[in-house]
């Protein structure tokens, strides 16, 4: 059949959450296209799935393939693909483009869907929390504003960002507000780093598959604001009333080199400019100037991050082995975090290479991302890596671990070394303060009376 007379072939690459959003959002419920396969990357094991024909809709009976991202140009020969559609987040423009080239090279064409035709619409006000680079400080921006929501009695529920990493079907909606929830869905480590200082705060999180579904679930529960919690750099799945978008000074050009975060730079209601404290001020003053270039109108904030150690002494003078937040190491693509800096301000003695110590997926984690200094990412996307993770730790020779991530590991593995929690929270750097702008918004839609 000719191209012009059939329906349009189409694949989706992704790493199990914009890709299965835009799915959703657009070509559900279309009998004017066909996806024949989603394309996986970054997420280990994803490409064994199907997003299941529950989730896929009754165009879909069968579900559809999901197949590892390096078979891109096959798919699109043996499935006649006519559009590819680039559906995941932090990557720099330069590797969107050589997936573009791969793409037109095998005969389809490129595309990038938009926040226009991707959002969800709601008549809760919302506040969206995004960045234009993994590790910028999205989470602790998220609990610094429950904190003031709470001290103000404003009822929030938390939308995060989809981590859909185990069984989808089960996953289609979900509810977050104690402990329990968290065993109950069996959360990966990646899962729990965002969901238990939230919990931890009284606050109600929900996250899923399908978002239509979860925003219904949402406002079922007759909240006065939503808070969208972004992950990576991606835009919101919500069209928000608020858009508040992180820079993260360590890394001062990257606001213009990665997509979709320069989307979000440019769309940005407010900047905020957060590890101000530890940052070199050349560093800073180069993130000032890309902002009064390309979104001169938004409104810009600065922030520190902050951390406390619960036994700092434990530090000083011993062979430590550091864990830091495993996706800012990887495509974050930093080199070290706040864990690496804080051991060396408490004397550790040492900062032990994990590196030759490093078991199974852990050690293809290194091979992949050479740029990561010594350290080690928590990476735990399922028990597999779980299990790795907790052999690497048990098998690097140190006398103390730093756990510099949002989860206690030591009370999800079983370790054979004394471990210390390092938390860290954002914190007020001259004026506007968050605080201000929040409560500037509250009153513009009369959830605060003034």
């Amino acid at each position: 059949m000719n191209r012009d007379n059939r329906q349009k072939r189409v694949i989706i690459m992704g790493a199990g959450g914009r890709d299965f959003h835009n799915f959703n959002m657009v070509y559900r419920e279309s009998s004017e296209t066909r996806v024949v396969a989603f394309t996986a990357a970054q997420i280990p094991g994803i490409e064994e799935k199907v997003y299941p024909a529950d989730l896929a809709g009754p165009l879909y009976p069968e579900g559809i393939p999901i197949f590892s991202q390096e078979r891109l140009s096959e798919l699109i020969q043996k499935y006649a693909v006519d559009e590819v559609v680039f559906s995941y987040s932090d990557i720099s423009h330069e590797m969107v483009g050589h997936q573009a080239s791969v793409t037109l090279a095998a005969g389809a064409d490129f595309l990038l869907l938009g926040p226009e035709r991707t959002m969800l619409e709601t008549t809760i006000p919302v506040i969206s929390v995004c960045a234009v680079r993994t590790g910028c400080g999205k989470s602790q921006l998220t609990r610094h504003l429950c904190d003031l929501l709470q001290e103000r009695n404003i009822s929030t529920v938390v939308i995060r960002h989809p981590m859909a990493y185990g069984d989808l079907s089960r996953q289609r909606v979900q509810r977050f507000a104690t402990p329990v929830d968290l065993d109950a869905q069996e959360c990966t480590i990646e899962e729990r780093e965002e969901y238990e200082p939230l919990i931890a705060r009284n606050a109600v999180v929900f996250a899923g598959v399908d978002y239509r579904e979860v925003l219904i679930r949402v406002e079922a529960e007759r909240p006065q604001l939503i808070l969208w919690d972004g992950g990576n750099n991606d835009f919101p799945f919500i069209r928000s009333n608020l858009e508040i978008v992180l820079l993260d000074p360590f890394r001062p050009g990257h606001g213009l080199l990665y997509h979709p975060g320069e989307t979000n730079l440019r769309r940005a209601r407010v900047l905020v400019i957060n590890k101000v404290n530890s940052a070199p001020h050349h560093c800073v003053e180069r993130v000032l100037e890309i902002v009064h270039q390309v979104n001169p109108e938004a409104q810009i904030v600065e922030t520190a991050s902050t951390y406390k150690v619960d036994d700092p002494e434990a530090i000083k003078g011993k062979r430590v082995l550091v864990v830091e937040d495993g996706p800012t190491l990887t495509h974050g693509e930093m080199a070290h975090g706040i864990g690496y800096l804080a051991a060396q301000e408490m004397g550790a003695a040492k900062i032990v290479n994990p590196k030759p110590f490093a078991r199974g997926s852990l050690r293809e984690t290194f091979d992949t991302y050479t740029h990561i200094a010594d350290l080690l990412p928590a990476m735990g996307y399922g028990p597999e890596q779980t299990a790795d993770l907790e052999a690497t730790i048990n098998q690097t020779p140190a006398d103390v671990v730093l756990v510099a991530t949002p989860v206690d590991l030591a009370s999800l593995l079983k370790l054979n070394k004394k471990c210390v929690r390092l938390t860290y929270e954002i914190q007020p750097m001259g004026k506007p303060r968050m605080e201000d702008i929040l409560l500037e918004f509250l009153k513009e839609y009369r959830l605060l009376i003034s």
